[in-house]
């Protein structure tokens, strides 16, 4: 398998790290989202959104952060990398999704830079947009996950919804967000870097 990414990239951080969970060997191919590589005619034959993560498979290319670790944990089952029941699953794309739909679009560079081009949003107010959303997401998912008495969002091991949390975290700091006010999601982060798959995972573990 062959994985497109950029090594900020929140998805393809996900990607990365499900992959590492479920031990698959896959080549990284970087494409540079600050050279507007994504909107290249070579990239744009391949995936037709222009967006990364793309996973090359057998079957051809898979976009979409969450749509990929469900393939991979409907061909890879195991290690599972969401829970056993249907509840328990259901709960855990939940919090997946509560990052994917609520948080990360209206954060995104792409958002970002519109806000810009076409608004002409400076620096201190899209400020202002990114932790507004940032604020809203991780106080629903910190009430969510407040008491749940588990290491990691859905039980003793890690999920799609920490390997969505995780990455969110890293951006989140990256734009200078206080995260002391989400203390079940800061000890869930721990729990994930004790992990290998994790730290390997991390932007600043990438060539």
């Amino acid at each position: 398998m062959k994985l497109y990414d950029y090594y900020r990239s929140s998805a393809s951080y996900r990607v990365r790290i499900a992959l590492n969970l479920k031990g698959l060997s896959h080549a990284l191919c970087p494409i540079s989202l600050t050279d507007n590589e994504q909107n290249s005619p070579r990239y744009a034959s391949l995936n037709p959104s222009c967006q990364v993560p793309g996973l090359e498979t057998e079957l051809g290319l898979l976009g979409q952060s969450l749509a990929i670790m469900e393939y991979l944990e409907e061909v890879y089952p195991s290690p599972p990398i969401l829970p056993a029941s249907h509840w328990e699953k259901a709960k855990c794309r939940e919090i997946a999704l509560t990052v994917a739909c609520d948080i990360h679009p209206l954060n995104n560079l792409r958002v970002l830079n519109y806000l810009d081009s076409e608004f002409g949003v400076n620096q201190n107010e899209k400020m202002i947009w990114y932790h507004h959303w940032l604020n809203r997401g991780f106080h629903a998912l910190e009430s969510l996950l407040h008491g749940q008495g588990h290491p990691f969002c859905c039980g003793s091991t890690p999920t799609m919804a920490d390997i969505c949390l995780i990455p969110q975290l890293y951006n989140a700091r990256r734009f200078h967000f206080d995260v002391s006010p989400y203390p079940t999601l800061l000890a869930i982060e721990s729990q994930c870097q004790k992990l290998s798959a994790f730290v390997k995972a991390h932007p600043d573990n990438q060539k």
